[in-house]
């Protein structure tokens, strides 16, 4: 697994067929769940410039040669697995041929804004009387209902406004500010809701044999999966701040500066704590009534941080986590990205596959995590080139000619 060949033996969705209208990252990262999940992905794209995030660069993918290509890093991070076609949405003909492979399709997924897909025929309503059974997943910033049905919105604005940057980032009090996550964090939770929303779809039609409508917005999505946050206002009734890489409930859970770096603690409960000061040589703390128990600790947060911080000071990261392996206490590095992929267990875990791309030769991709059993994930195509397999498709599933073919992009359709 991992040569970059597109294989037969795909996974759990084998035979499930998804249209994919999306672009940027949200809706492209549902889909390449599907699709590493074995089912077929046609990705439509805008003729001449396709998905947004192609030219979102540099870094560029390059070419055998070493030359740049149009293709970005970000497109390739969530559109491998997937068979891109071009179709002018402003042709008639663009529409029908999208019509058609929705006809044939299992699942369309769109964001477009809200009143979009109304306007070229392609809303639900009208693809329902082609199929039945059809599963259409839309995302969209805030719904397709509401006062704010029709407004635009971006990962950064939906971090924002949908509560996650008022928890995220050192406390005033030590000087911080709203900070949004380093990654498009919205965007992917969004794309990984609407992938499990795709699948119980998929199940319910085996019990109903009916397709249905999924509606999945960014911002409800950003605000559901705040997860104890959220619950911290409602049961406590007072909203959750900034407090770095403190935990809101649990205590020794952050950041500390060791003697030459910083250490991650992650106790999460009391015996972990334990062995904590254990390791530290304070092991009087565990029976300290400030500390003994994790609502004691939350409670003398700061007397606590402060007596480890000082020891933790006084060596090397490297031995303090030597130190708390041994006792079972999580504990790990704050690693860049470039150390995740240099150290041996990334390739202990096989964290990097390598595609077959036609321009670039062999190419890098992130595992996919899930590790089936009995039908694993194929790494079946590399991110593809604008158009790809346009006349494949339009050949293969829509039996057209290669005359129609030619005459469709002598248009301007395709």
């Amino acid at each position: 697994m991992g040569d970059g060949i597109p294989k037969d033996d795909s996974g759990p969705l084998k035979g499930i067929r998804v249209l994919d209208l999306t672009r940027v990252l949200a809706g492209p990262w549902a889909s390449q769940l599907l699709a590493d999940y074995g089912a077929e992905v046609i990705k439509v794209e805008r003729p001449g410039s396709g998905d947004d995030t192609r030219l979102w660069g540099p870094p560029w993918l390059k070419d055998a040669a070493g030359r740049p290509t149009s293709d970005s890093a970000y497109y390739l991070a969530a559109n491998r697995n997937k068979r891109s076609i071009t179709a002018n949405f402003a042709h008639p003909d663009g529409v029908a041929v999208i019509r058609d492979l929705a006809a044939k399709s299992d699942v369309v997924m769109e964001n477009f804004k809200v009143g979009t897909m109304e306007k070229f025929g392609l809303n639900y309503e009208e693809l329902k009387k082609l199929n039945p059974a059809l599963i259409m997943c839309s995302i969209t910033a805030y719904g397709q209902t509401g006062s704010r049905a029709d407004q635009p919105g971006y990962d950064a604005m939906i971090q924002a406004s949908g509560g996650l940057m008022s928890v995220t980032g050192a406390a005033d009090a030590d000087g911080g500010s709203p900070q949004k996550v380093g990654v498009a964090i919205a965007d992917i939770m969004a794309g990984m809701y609407s992938a499990t929303a795709v699948l119980a779809a998929l199940v319910s039609r085996i019990k109903t044999g009916e397709g249905q409508k999924i509606d999945v917005p960014l911002y409800d999505t950003q605000v559901a999966w705040l997860a104890n946050q959220n619950m911290n206002y409602l049961v406590g009734g007072e909203a959750p701040v900034r407090m770095g890489t403190s935990h809101p409930n649990l205590v020794p859970y952050q950041a500390f500066p060791t003697r030459d770096s910083h250490l991650m603690i992650a106790v999460g409960n009391d015996r972990q704590f334990r062995s904590c000061v254990e390791c530290l040589d304070i092991a009087e703390l565990a029976d300290d009534k400030r500390f003994d128990c994790n609502e004691a600790r939350v409670l003398h947060r700061d007397d606590l941080v402060d007596r480890m911080s000082s020891v933790l000071k006084e060596n090397d990261t490297e031995f303090w986590l030597a130190r708390m392996s041994k006792k079972g206490v999580p504990a790990g590095p704050i690693n860049s990205i470039a150390d995740v992929f240099t150290e041996p267990y990334a390739q202990e875990r096989e964290l990097v596959r390598q595609l077959h791309h036609p321009v670039a030769g062999q190419i890098p991709t992130v595992a996919n995590p899930v590790g089936f059993s009995a039908t694993p994930v194929a790494y079946r195509y590399a991110p593809p080139m604008l158009g790809e397999h346009t006349a494949e498709v339009l050949s293969g599933e829509l039996g057209l000619s290669a005359e129609q073919i030619d005459a469709l992009a002598s248009r301007g359709a395709i």
